[in-house]
């Protein structure tokens, strides 16, 4: 994902995602996004709920801190986990294929 994530273009973010999702795990690197607003949670939660219905495990990698200091204002770590260390594509293909890791 890249760019910014606004009430302006949220939708069209959210069917693009969803689309990406299978019975696997994927990884969505969220490194290139440079600006957001509270509505990439709602985002974020309805991917979760996406992937969960079709089996799929999600995780989200280079979280710019915006997104992270929103997820925690709105109390939400239990739902969309937050890692403190930065996962880059290396890190992540150690774990999994690399066709699993999802720039939207």
């Amino acid at each position: 994902m890249e760019g910014i994530v606004t009430i302006d273009n949220v939708v069209a973010m959210t069917q693009r995602g969803m689309s990406l999702f299978d019975e696997h795990h994927r990884v969505i690197d969220l490194g290139k996004v440079t600006e957001v607003d509270s509505t990439i949670i709602s985002m974020l939660l309805e991917w979760l709920r996406a992937a969960r219905q079709k089996n799929c495990h999600l995780q989200f990698m280079n979280m710019p801190a915006s997104l992270v200091s929103l997820i925690q204002l709105y109390d939400l770590v239990k739902l969309i986990p937050v890692t403190t260390n930065p996962v880059t594509r290396q890190n992540a293909s150690d774990s999994i294929s690399t066709s699993t890791v999802a720039e939207i």
